[in-house]
């Protein structure tokens, strides 16, 4: 199990954030950070991070209620086992995501990025991404025009290479 602060945090991704207890009998409300929340009924197990330690958690029973996931984890059957994880991640290995479709890539593996213009001029990192209902936006932050927003549309974004750690951006008249 990865240790707190080891590289392979790379390789894991946030799926929910614990919100609150559900019940007395151990049930946790989970914030799904996941774009398919019923990808849960499909997983068996989560890591939680404590802030300190990795645990692997295995999912006893899902159920759903409004935009939140109900967990039940085995082992852990009473709300004074469970209530001190409030706020805190699940996560899972990246060998149990959802495959992506071409040009689509997560969140983690976006942020910082180095961000280069379509006409070779290194603008600056990607900072963070806004999930909006249209489309997303992308958070650049540059020495030049501090934080500057930048739509997640072909229009703008030309490429994008993980591997290499480089997003090529067509930058729209008035972004910046």
């Amino acid at each position: 199990m990865p240790q707190k602060g080891d590289r392979c945090m790379e390789n894991m991704l946030r799926v929910g954030v614990i919100t609150s207890p559900h019940g007395i009998k151990g049930e946790v409300k989970v914030f799904p950070t996941t774009d398919d929340a019923k990808r849960f009924k499909e997983l068996k197990k989560v890591i939680l991070d404590t802030g300190k330690e990795y645990i692997p958690m295995e999912i006893e029973h899902v159920k759903f209620f409004k935009n939140m996931v109900i967990l039940k984890f085995k082992g852990y059957d009473n709300i004074n086992e469970i209530e001190k994880y409030k706020s805190r991640d699940l996560l899972i290995t990246r060998d149990q995501a959802v495959d992506l479709a071409p040009d689509e890539y997560f969140i983690t593996d976006l942020i910082g990025l180095a961000v280069v213009s379509d006409q070779g001029v290194e603008l600056g990192t990607l900072k963070d991404v806004l999930e909006t209902g249209a489309n997303d936006v992308y958070v650049m932050q540059t020495e030049a025009f501090g934080e500057v927003l930048v739509p997640a549309i072909k229009d703008c974004i030309k490429a994008v290479d993980v591997e290499q750690g480089t997003m090529t951006i067509h930058l729209l008249e008035g972004l910046c």
